[in-house]
C-alpha cells in the first residue's frame, strides 16, 4: 500500500550507480555505521536493473521506487585510454543519463538531488589552488573531453532547475576516490587501486613493481568512506545549488612515488620499484580547495592516507575473488 508506505518513510532515497566506489560506502555508512536515519528507506541501484541512457527505464525506475531524495553517481566511465578513443561516445551517453535523471526527478517532485561531479571537469590551464567558482573557466583537459563537459552540464541543469522550478538540486565534487570496491583493472583503474592490483601481483611472481611514470605527480586521495559520510551530509543539510569541492586540504596533496611507498608498506612488498618513465605523467597537479567543506565542517577529520591504504589492500587481497579487476 503506497499511501502506508509514504507515511513508514517520508524520506525515500534512490542511489544510481549503487554498486560502484562510491556507492558502495554509502551503502556500508547507510547500514553498517548507522547512517540510515528513521523514516528513511535507501536503494541502491545497479546499471543492471535500469539503464539510465533510456528515459522509459529510467522513468520505470523512479515508478517503481518513488524516491522523495536521490543521490546521483551513475555515469559512464572508463579508463584513460578509452575516454581518448571515444570522447564522442562519453559525452552522448552522459549528457543523456543526468538529462534523464534530473528531468525525471523534477517531473515525479523529487525534493533534492545530490550529483557526483569529478576533478577532472577543472580547467586544464588554471591558478592553483582550484575552487568551487572556477569550474567553468576554460576548457577541461582534452584527454577526456566530452565525459568532462557532459559533467560540467550537471552543474548548469541544477542551476535552471532552480532558477526556473525552485529545485534544490546539487552536486559534489570528489578529488581522487579510493577504497574497498574500486576498479583494481591494470589498464583502467584508478590509480591507487592499479597500483595495488600490480604490486600484489609484483609480490606473488617475486618480480619488481613497475609504475607507469616517474611518480612525481601529485593527488589529493580521499577514503571513499569519508565521501560517503560527506554526502549524507550534504543530502541531509547542505543547502547551496552551487557545488561543494570534497577533499582533504591542498596541504595534504602528495607525488604518487609516496603512495607507492604506502601500498608497498601495507602489503608488505619487499621487491624493487620501478618507475618507467617512457610513461606519460597527465597533469602534475590538479589542487583543490576544500575551504568551503571547512568551512561548512571545520571539525570533519578525514582517514589518514596510510591507513585508508591499509584497509583498502586488505580488503582486495581478502575479496580478491570478487573485486572487479
Amino acid at each position: 500500500n503506497i499511501t502506508t508506505e509514504k507515511l513508514k518513510f517520508p524520506m525515500r532515497v534512490l542511489v544510481t550507480g549503487g554498486s560502484g566506489l562510491v556507492g558502495k560506502a554509502i551503502e556500508h555508512v547507510v547500514k553498517q555505521e548507522g547512517g540510515c536515519l528513521e523514516g528513511e528507506q535507501w536503494t541502491f541501484l545497479c546499471s543492471k536493473e535500469a539503464n539510465l541512457v533510456d528515459l522509459q527505464q529510467t522513468r520505470a525506475v523512479f515508478e517503481k521506487y518513488r524516491p522523495t531524495h536521490v543521490i546521483h553517481l551513475a555515469a559512464k566511465v572508463g579508463g584513460l585510454y578509452l575516454h581518448m578513443k571515444e570522447n564522442l561516445h562519453f559525452l552522448r551517453d552522459n549528457l543523456r543519463i543526468n538529462d534523464n535523471v534530473l528531468q525525471t526527478s523534477h517531473e515525479r517532485g523529487v525534493t533534492k538531488v545530490v550529483s557526483c561531479l569529478s576533478s577532472c571537469i577543472f580547467p586544464d590551464k588554471t591558478t592553483y589552488p582550484i575552487d568551487e567558482s572556477m569550474i567553468h573557466n576554460g576548457p577541461p583537459h582534452d584527454s577526456n573531453f566530452g565525459y568532462s563537459h557532459a559533467k560540467r552540464m550537471i552543474d548548469i541543469q541544477n542551476r535552471g532547475y532552480f532558477e526556473q522550478h525552485g529545485r534544490r538540486y546539487t552536486a559534489v565534487i570528489p578529488t581522487n576516490v579510493y577504497g574497498p570496491y574500486d576498479n583494481f583493472n591494470f589498464e583502467n583503474g584508478h590509480v591507487l587501486s592499479a597500483l595495488m592490483h600490480k604490486t600484489y601481483a609484483a609480490k606473488k611472481e617475486g618480480t619488481p613493481l613497475q609504475v607507469w611514470g616517474s611518480g612525481t605527480p601529485r593527488r589529493q586521495f580521499i577514503y571513499s568512506l569519508d565521501v560517503a559520510r560527506l554526502f549524507l551530509w550534504v543530502l541531509r543539510e547542505y543547502d547551496e545549488i552551487d557545488p561543494i569541492i570534497l577533499s582533504v586540504g591542498e596541504e595534504e596533496e602528495l607525488p604518487i612515488k609516496d603512495a607507492v611507498e604506502m601500498i608497498a608498506d601495507a602489503l608488505d612488498f619487499k621487491g624493487q620499484i620501478v618507475f618507467d618513465t617512457s610513461k606519460s605523467d597527465g597533469q602534475m597537479k590538479k589542487t583543490a580547495s576544500n575551504a568551503k567543506l571547512q568551512r561548512y565542517l571545520p571539525d570533519f577529520t578525514f582517514t589518514p592516507l596510510s591507513e585508508g591504504i591499509k584497509k583498502t589492500c586488505d580488503w582486495f587481497v581478502n575479496n580478491y575473488d570478487i573485486a572487479r579487476t
